[in-house]
């Protein structure tokens, strides 16, 4: 037999649920149309009556039971509530006409709810009992000779074709509402379905762009110390030419960042977490951000504002947070290389990050694409990797990026980050606040 999952096990307890609530109307209209037949001077066996509807009843109360007891419901257990359901059924009928009774298209509720909620062998086995406590009723049952016509205040009626009319009032309510909401369960799980789905193609995405990296890493690794041994010579060739040095030492320092970059690549993913197992403080870590960003653009001026509060949390990052912060600064700066706009603020909560550049904006198309794979609008400038890189490491946290025009020109690129899920360990809340200088 198949195994149950959490998604399938969830489904069948919202059936589980709806044929409670379904099981209630049907008996209400019961005992509604067996106190009108008596009150109508109608004969019925009430004895047998009121014992098929309290077995109703019982079934019930033993799913009321167990959706209080548990979390798991499983297929066989809302089977055997529709055997229930079927016996009531038959004993009901059997006392009020058999298959002349009105009400006996109620054997079409446990099959329509089988072949809903139901794996196709326990749906074939409720119709099949249905069918057959239907054909046996035909030939065993206590008639109602006084079912089909009665007189009321001179009105002559048919109360079998009134029955009939009722049972299509009730049936039409039932498949509005009850059906409708098992149809849109079904939806639910499909959407959950297409969710996963989803995910997994994302992950097999990500997993190919780590295999390019790390090849890439390895590749890049000889033509960079190769670079790196260049830049040092010729620093040492020209040290009598200090504007030369200069720009030589700065392109050392990239050099340098791009080997550290690459080192970061091929480190275990979970050795990179380690390094900050016992935690930094959110303010320590958005200024480490911050002086790695300004160590590779040097020529544009990063104005910070940070939040003043003193609640100063311990988080446990890795170095893929980091990143994306770095991916939105450059971002910014290739759009108004001479000045971004960052801005911090934070309470228990939420940790939200704006990051503003000067440039032209965002058209309604770039827009749409923006965080696409290999979307980018800088033609010959990137590879449209950086937002989208961005939104999936932002993404196991819980956050959302998103982007909108500024009213008086440029772009405002925002994250937000729930803490809690941040949270390495608590600190001192109570420290005070120390300024530093951006």
């Amino acid at each position: 037999m198949q195994a149950m999952t959490p998604a399938h096990s969830n489904a069948t307890r919202l059936n589980l649920q709806r044929l409670l609530m379904l099981r209630s109307v049907v008996m209400v209209c019961l005992s509604a149309v067996i106190i009108g037949l008596r009150l109508a001077s109608i004969p019925l066996p009430v004895m047998p009556l009121v014992l098929a509807i309290a077995g109703l009843g019982v079934l019930n109360l033993i799913a009321w039971w167990r959706l209080q007891r548990t979390l798991q419901t499983t297929q066989l257990e809302l089977f055997m509530q529709l055997l229930g359901d079927i016996a009531a059924f038959s004993l009901l009928f059997y006392f009020s006409g058999g298959y002349s009774n009105p009400f006996i298209w109620m054997y079409l509720l446990p099959i329509t709810v089988a072949a809903v909620a139901l794996r196709a062998g326990y749906a074939w086995i409720i119709a099949s009992l249905s069918i057959a406590s239907y054909t046996l009723l035909m030939f065993y049952h206590r008639p109602l000779s006084h079912l089909h016509m009665h007189a009321r205040d001179g009105v002559q009626l048919d109360i079998h074709l009134v029955g009939m009319w009722l049972g299509f009032v009730v049936s039409a309510i039932i498949v509005a509402i009850f059906i409708a909401r098992i149809g849109q369960n079904l939806r639910d799980y499909d959407q959950t379905i297409a969710s996963v789905r989803e995910q997994a193609l994302e992950s097999e995405r990500m997993l190919a762009l780590g295999t390019l990296a790390t090849s890439a890493a390895h590749e890049l690794g000889t033509p960079l110390a190769t670079m790196a041994v260049v830049t040092t010579e010729l620093m040492q060739d020209y040290k009598d030419q200090p504007a030369l040095c200069q720009q030589l030492q700065i392109l050392r320092k990239q050099v340098t960042r791009c080997k550290e970059i690459l080192s970061s690549i091929t480190r275990n993913a979970g050795h990179s977490r380690a390094e900050y197992s016992q935690g930094w403080t959110l303010r320590e870590f958005l200024l480490e951000a911050i002086a790695r960003w300004r160590d590779t653009r040097p020529a544009t001026e990063l104005v910070v504002s940070m939040s003043a509060s003193l609640y100063n949390p311990r988080i446990l990052i890795d170095r893929t947070l980091t990143q994306a912060i770095l991916n939105l600064l450059d971002n910014a700066a290739d759009e108004s290389a001479p000045r971004v706009l960052f801005t911090a603020n934070w309470d228990e909560k939420m940790l939200q990050i704006q990051i503003r550049d000067f440039g032209g904006g965002l058209s309604n198309e770039t827009k749409r694409q923006l965080g696409t794979p290999f979307f980018t609008s800088k033609p010959g400038a990137g590879m449209g990797l950086g937002v989208y890189l961005t939104q999936m490491t932002l993404a196991r946290y819980a956050g959302k990026l998103s982007f909108n025009n500024h009213i008086d020109g440029g772009v405002i690129s925002m994250i937000t980050l729930p803490l809690k899920n941040l949270h390495a360990a608590s600190v001192d809340v109570n420290t005070p606040y120390q300024p530093h200088e951006y």
